[in-house]
């Protein structure tokens, strides 16, 4: 642990980042995967520029504010979401197209039919497939009218994609990835038999299924919890507490038999809490305790027997979702070796829309 860093603050221990990168790049790369990891986690020009020094062939956004964010380190770039763009995003897509190459997901003949009448023929098209997750995505077999339409108007549809968000549930990874393989394997054979185009680009991918991709449907990957890890991914079984390079300090202010204080809370710990959990977060030092409650500048710990934290104590504490965590925070401070590095900020901060 880096001494002398304030509290409450997300830290990020750099050589464990770079090992989840090297490790999850080199697995896909044997596979025969190309990696366009999710930037949405992190929200950092730094860790970007690290993930396209790996080997990254692109970049992931979730909107296009992120997307103008991440178009000074990356000339390709995804929005991978339905976009019902407004005036001023269609104008950001066009100076998008200007710089370098720009898709955005799609699911509708309704969208497409929205998009034919505004959005710039440079950018072009991804259509989303339910793939078991119940959010947005159409049918697979739907694709191939989808793509039918667009290419009609004159739209580039470079191929499909989906998340398989439903691996966030205990054992949930490997049916997930099945699940996610049948349905872009129907959508990709949907889209070729409606418009005759080779080429089509399958891409799929969550850090929980990611390991059980199935290499000969999904040619692209978008994990973006991966870098850092959470107590999400830790209590799941995706990962093994080495592997989690993000942590909130956290200092102990307050004590009573069996429980511990800090002094982060909601605001920067976030507050996720998904079925599974077995707390708000967990301290990566000491195992067996959890995060039992939550206010906005407080987090009440509950230790095991036997345990003790001391006042003034700094403890490392590892948020449920990350991705919510980095977005509360202006900067996240980088150590190595035991020393604190100048900050990095997050630069997509806030970038909502």
């Amino acid at each position: 642990m880096a001494p002398d860093v304030p509290t409450p603050s997300l830290v990020v221990d750099v050589d464990v980042l770079r090992r989840n990168i090297a490790s999850l790049h080199r697995r896909l790369s044997e596979l025969g995967i190309r990696v366009r990891p999710h930037v949405k986690t992190h929200k950092s020009l730094q860790v970007g520029r690290e993930q396209l020094a790996a080997g990254a062939s692109g970049l992931t956004v979730a909107t296009v504010g992120e997307a103008e964010v991440f178009a000074t380190v990356c000339d390709d770039l995804f929005v991978a979401y339905p976009l019902w763009p407004d005036a001023a995003q269609l104008a950001s897509l066009s100076r998008l197209s200007d710089a370098g190459r720009i898709a955005i997901g799609t699911d509708s003949v309704e969208a497409v039919q929205h998009l034919a009448a505004t959005l710039d023929r440079r950018v072009e098209l991804m259509i989303e497939v339910d793939s078991g997750h119940h959010r947005s995505g159409s049918r697979p077999d739907d694709v191939g009218r989808i793509a039918e339409l667009a290419v009609r108007h004159g739209l580039t549809v470079r191929g499909v994609f989906t998340f398989p968000g439903h691996s966030y549930a205990p054992g949930g990874g490997q049916v997930a990835a099945q699940d996610e393989a049948d349905a872009l394997r129907a959508a990709a054979t949907s889209l070729r038999a409606a418009t005759g185009q080779d080429g089509v680009e399958v891409s799929g991918g969550s850090t929980p299924s990611v390991g059980s991709t199935h290499s000969s449907v999904v040619t692209e990957a978008r994990p973006g919890v991966y870098v850092f890890n959470d107590a999400q991914q830790w209590e799941l079984g995706t990962v093994d507490p080495s592997e989690v390079a993000l942590t909130a300090y956290a200092r102990v202010v307050s004590r009573r038999a069996g429980y511990a204080v800090l002094d982060a809370g909601s605001k920067v710990l976030g507050s996720d809490r998904a079925p599974y959990a077995t707390g708000f977060g967990r301290l990566l030092d000491h195992a067996a305790a959890r995060v039992v409650q939550l206010s906005e500048h407080h987090a009440v710990i509950a230790l095991p027997d036997g345990a003790d934290l001391s006042h003034g104590e700094v403890v490392r504490v590892v948020p449920n979702h990350v991705c919510t965590a980095v977005n509360l925070v202006d900067q996240l401070l980088p150590v190595t070796d035991g020393r604190q590095l100048s900050p990095w900020p997050v630069d997509a901060r806030g970038r909502n829309r």
